[in-house]
């Protein structure tokens, strides 16, 4: 029997019979060096949206594998987009091997951030959803910042067991593996990197010292983050590219601010106080007061409050209540960003698209 070939971009093992099954290849690409599937070279080379992507019990029955392994996890976080890209369930599946917090995309948020602060802060959040992380390190896979110590660490941590790298889609955990294939001299070796979820199809094995591997996992689906309810021209725009600006508003009450037409929030009082967005800076804010603000969603929908730019097939705004109890804390749309609303006594209403969750969070950046 021939030696099974993977796909180098997305780990699944590469069939040449029926175009339509994941893993497709034509036989021409077997020759080269490194065979990619075709949905990779087409996501690589043009973006195309992906028509195969895993279920969620494929993602059980691989993230499985894990708890019966003697590993160490690196869990890759988005810090952008920290709760909506949590992983649930994650003890269940981790068993008792230790875990690496890696919180990933540091470069987007604002320089002024304190990081041993925020470490602190990921570590409160993770301590609270039951992980107890051997230790926090924050990264950019996208700019290489902090890959280097995050490899000298996992080689310390992981003793020489092999590792897993988990993350849900979009944390930027291809991105980061492609890096350490860098780090490592892999010169022959490249994963698929998308912003589409559910690039990842199978685990991808990369060596180690002393005989072990590294796997790279498929990303986790959260189905309640905002990728799920736009296209990918949208996405685009929602997802931050570079450092975030911070908008800065002082609202009276009963004032209304929109994130596009993707969300928003409303400040029924009391009193005047500010509310920060971070969001990424292509998307456009706009403020109106909150008697005007439903007659002007409905006109400016995907026109003066874009994304999105098809309203007709976007899912309807749902709306949930919350009172602020902290100094200052963060209203979250998953995906999206989050607003900091400052002051004990607020009351505040805020709108995503059905499915899309909203939280009320302590703030990430005091």
């Amino acid at each position: 029997m021939s030696k099974q070939i993977i796909c180098a971009g997305c780990g699944i093992p590469i069939q040449t019979e029926d175009e339509t099954r994941p893993g497709y290849a034509p036989p021409s690409a077997l020759e080269r060096e490194s065979v990619v599937c075709r949905r990779c070279f087409r996501l690589t080379h043009y973006n195309e949206v992906p028509d195969i992507a895993p279920t969620d019990d494929d993602f059980i029955r691989l993230l499985q594998r894990i708890g019966e392994s003697d590993a160490l996890i690196v869990y890759l976080v988005d810090i952008f987009d920290f709760n909506g890209s949590w992983v649930s369930g994650l003890g269940r599946f981790a068993g008792k091997n230790d875990i690496l917090l890696v919180g990933n995309k540091i470069d987007v948020l604002p320089k002024s951030t304190n990081k041993d602060k925020l470490k602190r802060w990921l570590r409160r959040m993770a301590n609270e959803y039951g992980i107890h992380p051997v230790d926090v390190l924050l990264i950019s896979a996208e700019k290489g910042f902090g890959v280097r110590e995050l490899a000298e660490r996992m080689d310390e941590w992981r003793q020489g067991k092999d590792v897993f790298v988990v993350g849900c889609t979009n944390v930027g955990k291809s991105t980061f593996i492609n890096r350490l294939i860098s780090l490592y001299g892999l010169s022959n070796r490249k994963v698929t990197t998308s912003a589409f979820p559910g690039t990842t199809l199978n685990f991808i094995e990369l060596p180690l010292a002393g005989g072990r591997v590294l796997y790279d996992t498929p990303g986790v689906i959260n189905r309640h983050q905002m990728a799920h309810a736009v296209t990918y021209d949208e996405l685009k725009i929602i997802l931050p590219k570079k450092e975030i600006r911070p908008k800065v508003y002082q609202l009276n009450e009963r004032q209304t601010i929109f994130l596009g037409g993707l969300a928003r929030i409303d400040y029924m009082g009391a009193g005047r106080r500010s509310l920060v967005v971070y969001a990424s800076n292509d998307l456009y804010i706009h403020r109106t007061k909150w008697e005007n603000a439903d007659a002007l969603y409905k006109e400016q929908v995907g026109k003066l409050l874009a994304p999105p730019y098809h309203p007709e097939d976007f899912p309807e705004l749902v709306r949930q209540d919350f009172s602020i109890d902290d100094e200052e804390s963060d209203i979250v749309f998953s995906g999206l960003g989050w607003v900091s609303v400052k002051g004990v006594g607020a009351t505040v209403r805020a709108y995503a698209p059905k499915g899309i969750h909203i939280i009320k969070r302590p703030s990430i950046i005091g």
